[in-house]
């Protein structure tokens, strides 16, 4: 038995409602991205001329200083799941190190730029979701995420939901996006997969025994 990690993605059919709440999680992971990028920059800047000045880099770090500045940065934060805000200041976190091990040779492949302010209409739509109501209903035709709810897809989520069911799967996050005027949901998976001894087959592989010389030079030997 083997534990892969797969990912299960479905288009939604939201109500009109429910497509301005999928935005303002978005919206959201957006503007905690651009907060944090500011303020990585500022206390960048400050770094150069006074070394004491600790600079956020990592998630928990850039966390910490969203929620003493939430209220100030963002009054109506309470309107979306605080997984929105995350999303945002995880995928700053990792482009931040994914700038750092490029720069430091860590990083194998072309130089990874410094992370960039994301234009609202500019960048892809997305938020992601790791805590919370994240689940697959049994009607095989509804999910269910933070704060959103539950939301219709378009086609059946049957083989992910046998898969729940049977107990051979689990649900590690959740992730919405936006296509054009398409709204989609990806759940990354933690899957247990029995694998085979063999491939199934019954070639048989056999050595010609009546060669007593395998090469032979032009010396005879």
């Amino acid at each position: 038995m083997s534990t892969v990690t797969q990912a299960y993605r479905f288009a939604l059919d939201p109500t009109p409602t429910q497509r301005r709440a999928l935005a303002s999680h978005c919206g959201a992971a957006r503007v905690a991205h651009n907060w944090g990028l500011a303020l990585v920059k500022t206390h960048l800047d400050q770094h150069r001329t006074d070394p004491r000045v600790r600079v956020p880099w990592t998630l928990p770090e850039l966390r910490r200083e969203w929620n003493r500045a939430k209220n100030a940065v963002a009054p109506w934060w309470a309107e979306n799941s605080k997984e929105a805000y995350s999303s945002g200041l995880d995928g700053l976190a990792r482009a931040l190190r994914n700038w750092s091990d490029s720069r430091s040779g860590h990083r194998k492949g072309r130089p990874v730029g410094f992370p960039q302010f994301k234009k609202k209409g500019r960048c892809r739509d997305a938020c992601r979701f790791t805590t919370g109501a994240i689940k697959v209903l049994p009607d095989r035709k509804h999910v269910q995420l933070p704060r959103i709810g539950v939301l219709k897809t378009h086609e059946s989520t049957r083989k992910l939901t046998r898969r729940l069911e049977q107990g051979t799967a689990r649900v590690l996050s959740a992730a919405i996006s936006r296509t054009a005027d398409r709204w989609f949901v990806s759940f990354t998976i933690e899957v247990e997969r029995q694998i085979p001894a063999t491939n199934g087959k019954t070639t048989t592989i056999g050595v010609d025994a009546g060669i007593r010389h395998l090469a032979v030079v032009s010396t005879g030997e």
